[in-house]
């Protein structure tokens, strides 16, 4: 399967996804992948909760929670790959005004694409942190890994938002201008850097159990 565009994440083979986000084509690219690594960041929290016992239910509406995400990760990541084709067509036209509609229109399109999946991450914060602290403790590396691929999913919906933010000065608008149009989309980054930072204290505060090794 060469052509990215009948690739989806939902209906291909991890072999045909990730050859077509090898490809110089942009769709699927960083922000589709942002999306897998969310739902790889839900799948083994569902994991984790399923090898845990107890807790009634307030682990059983975690674990539900993390197989909705898991699907919806997936839908997120094939809208962002559909927003990313047409932020590349707009910057392939030629210059003009219509050039400048069509960007500004496929920027703010992927920007908040970028902001519902970094919204959605954000969500499963701290569902992984309690099974960090009461998840089965043979799982604590799973815990880790997942806390892992959750940071990439953040780190890559803020870098996204920001970046699609800044496209929009391509057309003579300056940042300031950028913050005062769309200032949801420009707290949203502030929200994520700070989700970064709640990621590494609570990867931080497992790591000993998790990597034992790490400090003999």
């Amino acid at each position: 399967m060469n052509d990215s565009e009948s690739v989806t994440t939902r209906s291909s083979t991890v072999e045909d996804w990730t050859s077509a986000l090898g490809e110089s084509t942009g769709s699927p690219g960083g922000g589709a992948g942002t999306g897998v690594m969310l739902a790889i960041a839900a799948s083994l929290t569902s994991m984790v909760a399923g090898y845990t016992d107890g807790h009634g239910a307030e682990l059983a509406d975690l674990h539900k929670r993390a197989r909705a995400l898991r699907e919806t990760a997936l839908q997120l990541a094939d809208e962002d790959a559909a927003a990313s084709k047409a932020f590349g067509a707009a910057f392939r036209l030629d210059p003009g005004p219509e050039r400048d509609d069509a960007i500004h229109k496929a920027s703010v399109d992927a920007a908040k694409a970028s902001a519902v999946l970094g919204e959605r991450a954000m969500e499963a914060i701290e569902d992984l942190g309690w099974l960090a602290s009461n998840g089965n403790p043979a799982l604590i590396a799973d815990v880790v890994v997942a806390f892992g691929a959750l940071r990439a999913a953040i780190a890559g919906a803020r870098t996204n938002v920001s970046f699609d933010l800044g496209s929009l000065t391509s057309a003579g608008t300056d940042l300031e201008e950028v913050r005062e149009q769309h200032p949801g989309l420009w707290e949203t980054v502030t929200r994520l850097s700070d989700a970064l930072d709640r990621i590494d204290e609570l990867t931080a505060s497992v790591d000993k159990k998790a990597a034992p090794t790490d400090k003999v």
